[in-house]
């Protein structure tokens, strides 16, 4: 099974400070819900793993949550994609849960549904615990330059990368997503199988 986690905020839609808090503020990043589609389109599985903690702070509840995520699977299913499920973690710092990302609780989830070893499945988000949680179950660090990683300086990105060694920094889903499937084409090559038209949406 080909799996991809993904960050939500800042990564797929964009980031606020203040937190997204109802549907109409969920606004996709450019060309991230097409990112995600031709993903599928190739033969990935994507999930996403979230902190949520608006929900613990009491600034919005389950109900607007779902709504938000109904918003997202219909635009993404609109671009002939789908994300397959959403795992998030609805608590505050001051919970001191295991699923709070940096901590590594959304992942084992996903490998326990999933049933597969996580073991250089990508994660992909926009600020260090992203990475940081991922990396914990063995996942393959990948850093996109939006969001929150938007506003940080090169200095900023070269001292994230160093906390996580083995990232590799994209501007954009789109362009992880490129990456992602230049490099099975890569492999496919050097197995002998033919590459033509793998990763557009007809494959």
């Amino acid at each position: 099974m080909k799996l991809v986690i993904l960050d939500r905020d800042g990564t797929i839609n964009e980031d606020r400070d203040d937190y997204v808090k109802s549907p109409e503020e969920w606004i996709p990043v450019p060309g991230a819900l097409e990112a995600i589609a031709r993903l599928n389109h190739a033969g990935w599985h994507t999930v996403v793993a979230s902190n949520q903690s608006g929900i613990g702070r009491g600034l919005f509840d389950m109900a607007t949550l779902n709504a938000m995520h109904l918003k997202m699977h219909q635009m993404l299913a609109k671009h002939g994609g789908r994300i397959d499920a959403v795992f998030f973690c609805p608590h505050t710092p001051a919970d001191n849960c295991d699923c709070r990302k940096p901590m590594p609780g959304l992942f084992k989830q996903i490998g326990e549904r999933y049933g597969v070893d996580l073991g250089l499945v990508p994660v992909v988000g926009d600020v260090l615990r992203d990475l940081q949680a991922g990396t914990q179950v063995g996942c393959e660090p990948h850093l996109v330059r939006t969001g929150k990683a938007a506003r940080m300086g090169e200095a900023e990105i070269a001292d994230l990368c160093a906390k996580v060694p083995g990232t590799t920094v994209h501007a954009d889903l789109g362009a992880f997503a490129e990456w992602l499937i230049e490099r099975e084409r890569a492999v496919r090559v050097a197995a002998g199988e033919p590459p033509s038209g793998y990763g557009t949406p007809d494959t």
